[in-house]
């Protein structure tokens, strides 16, 4: 099997390393400083699940240079999903899969109009990491990852990416209700990701204040009322599941988005809370906790070189 991670900094490094280490062919599409280290040092990977250090992998940026694939890891931030996604045709072949991670529920679509909805999967990631430096991943806590076609089926290709992630020591499912399972990562990741970084704390400060934990579940409501109205059959049990998924969390873990706040970085922010105002405006759906982090967070949306 032949892997592109297009994207490969944390959750793209995390899994395409994994993957690496258990004998299949990935290369890694990277650029800058990132590129540099992968070429020069190789890939590590400090985690509670084992330590990893690939000292030599297969890394590029440029897709032509690396051909057609079996399956690329769609792994960019979503800031930068347009670009990216229109140079992934020289990757794709006959029966390629194209598996989005984005943390959002518009990017399935994006990227059908460059390569073919035919070749778009989406999928889901939940997994705490973060680039310590360029080539070195830290890895906190979880490393679940979901995909699916579109129809629901098991189809060959899925089938053979969810046995090879499997057996690098990934947990893999392939699903069967992949919209939904899009949907209620969504809602999760916009509530937890906005919350921790509009407070800027981790989420064990969330937890332990009464007020802000009761933040965090109206701001969960209201994406799943969202998600609901645009017909998403979102479980009654979901917001329970999430406080339940998020206690689980180590007290330090912080989202991505909180990570690029304070390192500068662009937010994915349009795509979260933003999105969810959005849509919620379109369907008539009240989201006045989203619209207050998005608009509290706005100023930060560009980074610090913005």
């Amino acid at each position: 099997m032949k892997i592109a991670v297009v994207g490969s900094g944390a959750i793209g490094g995390y899994f395409g390393g994994r993957l690496a280490a258990a004998g299949y062919e990935v290369t890694f599409v990277a650029r800058g400083r990132h590129l540099d280290a992968l070429r020069r040092d190789g890939l590590t990977i400090v985690s509670p699940k084992g330590d990893l250090r690939l000292g030599s992998v297969k890394a590029s940026d440029r897709p032509a240079e690396i051909g057609p694939v079996d399956i690329v890891l769609f792994a960019v931030k979503l800031y930068d999903a347009e670009r990216a996604a229109a140079e992934l045709l020289p990757l794709i072949g006959r029966e390629t899969a194209v598996i989005t991670v984005q943390n959002g529920v518009e990017v399935v679509d994006m990227v059908s109009r460059h390569v073919g909805r035919e070749h778009v999967v989406g999928g889901t990631a939940y997994i705490v990491a973060a680039v310590e430096a360029p080539g070195r991943i830290r890895h906190t806590t979880k490393d679940a990852l979901s995909f699916g076609e579109s129809d629901g089926s098991r189809s060959p290709r899925l089938a053979a990416f969810e046995a090879a992630a499997r057996h690098a020591g990934v947990d893999a499912t392939l699903s069967t209700s992949i919209e939904r399972d899009l949907w209620t990562k969504f809602v999760r990741l916009a509530a937890w990701s906005g919350m921790t970084t509009v407070a800027r704390s981790p989420i064990g400060v969330i937890r332990d204040d009464p007020a802000l934990m009761a933040m965090m579940s109206e701001a969960l409501d209201e994406a799943i009322a969202v998600g609901r109205a645009r017909g998403v059959p979102l479980p009654a049990s979901l917001p329970e599941q999430t406080l339940t998924f998020v206690s689980g969390f180590p007290h330090d873990a912080k989202s991505s988005m909180l990570e690029d706040l304070e390192h500068g970085r662009r937010l994915e922010l349009p795509w979260l809370s933003g999105a969810v105002t959005r849509m919620g405006q379109e369907a008539g759906v009240p989201t006045p906790i989203h619209r207050f982090i998005t608009t509290v967070l706005g100023p930060f949306v560009a980074g610090a070189g913005g």
